[in-house]
Formats: C-alpha cells, structure tokens, sequence
C-alpha cells in the first residue's frame, strides 16, 4: 500500500506542477485513447495498481477527478494504518517542540499515530483550534469570546 500511496500522490504532484495535464484530463472533447497514452506515459514506472485506476477513471470519465479520488484514498489507507490527520490553528507560531508537545497528547489520547498541519490565525487572540474530520475543538480566546456572548444573549 505505501507504492501505491505514493505513486497516487505523485501524480497529483505532476497534474499540480503541470495544469496542462489536468486540462487535458478534464476536456470533453478530446479522445480517450489521447488522455489514456499521457495517463500511461505520465505513470509509466507507477504501481500497475495505480495505473490500472487512472486509465478506469479516464474510461469513465473522470479523468479530472484523480485529486479528489487521491484525497479519499489517502484519508482511507491512514484511517486503515492507523494514523489521524489533524488541522492545528493557533493564534501565533507555534516552535517545533511546542508543536510536538500538542501532536505527542493527541496521539497519547487518541491512540493513533497524528500528522498535524499547522496555520496561524492572529485572530484567535490565543490558544488554539483542533480541527480532526468534523470533530472541532475550540479552545481559543476568541472561540471563548464568543461562547460568553451567545450565553449572555440567551439570558437577557
């Protein structure tokens, strides 16, 4: 599974890098067997399980769509291995070591092995919002700022 891991994102890599590629992918107009030889010689050396799933999408259609299927198979294989992808958003920067600190509670508690994406949004105020699928956890002042403000609204 880590072949095709890789090789899946690696051709998203290339359709990123080369918007031509993507274009060409998604045009109606042109001819499958065209879209199928630049699949085949963008992927030649890829996984024949990879290869195998970008010429399927291309006959069906959804040539366009690899990112979006790549995204789904990534959040799957990590779900399967164990690993919890969490969105991290803190006021300022936060160190190397502070973060390692937060993602090493997280995967105390969690059980499962965490990869943070970090973003800075000075308009938390401080602390931090977590972010994992569509669970949110906001312990932010701003978050708090807010909550006092809905509590004081419902009791007036």
């Amino acid at each position: 599974m880590p072949a095709v891991r890789r090789d899946l994102g690696d051709f998203v890599d290339a359709e990123r890098q080369v918007p031509e590629l993507g274009e060409l992918l998604r045009n109606p107009q042109l001819d499958k067997r065209a879209k199928t030889a630049a699949v085949d010689a963008v992927a030649s050396d890829a996984d024949p399980f990879v290869l195998n799933l970008l010429r399927l999408l291309v006959e069906k259609g959804r040539g366009g769509e690899v990112a979006q299927v790549a995204d789904e198979f990534e959040r799957m294989a990590a779900a399967d291995a164990g690993e919890l992808s969490v969105e991290l958003t803190t006021a300022y920067e936060l160190s190397d070591e502070e973060a390692r600190a937060i993602v090493a509670q997280i995967e105390q508690r969690s059980g499962r092995k965490v990869e943070a994406n970090r973003t800075v949004d000075p308009e938390l105020i401080g602390g931090m919002v977590l972010q994992v699928g569509s669970r949110r956890v906001d312990a932010s002042i701003r978050g708090r700022i807010e909550q006092l403000g809905r509590d004081l609204r419902t009791r007036v």
